[in-house]
């Protein structure tokens, strides 16, 4: 059973459809007792990295994901489900993150002729061979991507994939029970699927 979490940020009915499609069980909640306890838990999000933290707050859900997170059991964050598992956030320098990583999510800084928000299809390159959930996806595969900001990790052995956008930036990372994306799986066709597959074989 996979447990989605639903916090009013992101595309929760394409996410669990993806993962249906996938043959995953999915339970969609909100509620804290049942996400500290959940089996595997998948996090997504799109929007501001201060309002994120602040909604799960609120909802009494940031302990709830840290508990969940210590437990040592599968976590996989999409756009913001990545981006709150580090310090702090550009954005909203004052917000704290989880602080599971060290760093912090910063804004592209790139000359006119590259749009922000970054959005669209781009490839990415495996930077981490060993990384469970990229055993079937090919180096080079193409996602669907919608962000201004990505993750910069002062810990780089957590890198899992790069991605070319006038410069190099982090697109995922892993490490033990976690891993985590900037783009979104549940928008980006077969390789998206693959990733979700993997993730309910775990």
């Amino acid at each position: 059973m996979i447990t989605l979490l639903d916090y009013g940020m992101g595309n929760i009915h394409s996410v669990a459809k993806a993962l249906e499609k996938v043959g995953a069980s999915v339970k969609v909640s909100a509620q804290p007792k049942e996400i500290a306890s959940a089996e595997k838990l998948v996090v997504p999000g799109v929007g501001s990295f201060a309002a994120c933290m602040t909604h799960l707050g609120e909802k009494g859900l940031l302990e709830a994901i840290q508990a969940f997170l210590a437990s040592g059991r599968p976590y996989f964050g999409i756009c913001l489900g990545l981006q709150i598992l580090f310090e702090t956030g550009e954005e909203a320098p004052h917000q704290k993150g989880l602080g599971v990583f060290k760093g912090r999510a910063v804004r592209f800084n790139l000359s006119p002729s590259f749009k922000i928000p970054h959005m669209g299809w781009n490839r990415i390159a495996k930077e981490k061979a060993d990384t469970p959930l990229l055993k079937n996806i090919q180096d080079g595969s193409h996602f669907y991507f919608v962000h201004s900001y990505h993750v910069q990790p002062e810990n780089r052995s957590i890198v899992a994939t790069t991605t070319d956008y006038e410069k190099k930036f982090v697109s995922s990372v892993a490490q033990e029970n976690i891993f985590a994306c900037q783009f979104h799986p549940e928008k980006s066709q077969e390789n998206g699927l693959r990733l979700f597959e993997s993730f309910s074989r775990i």
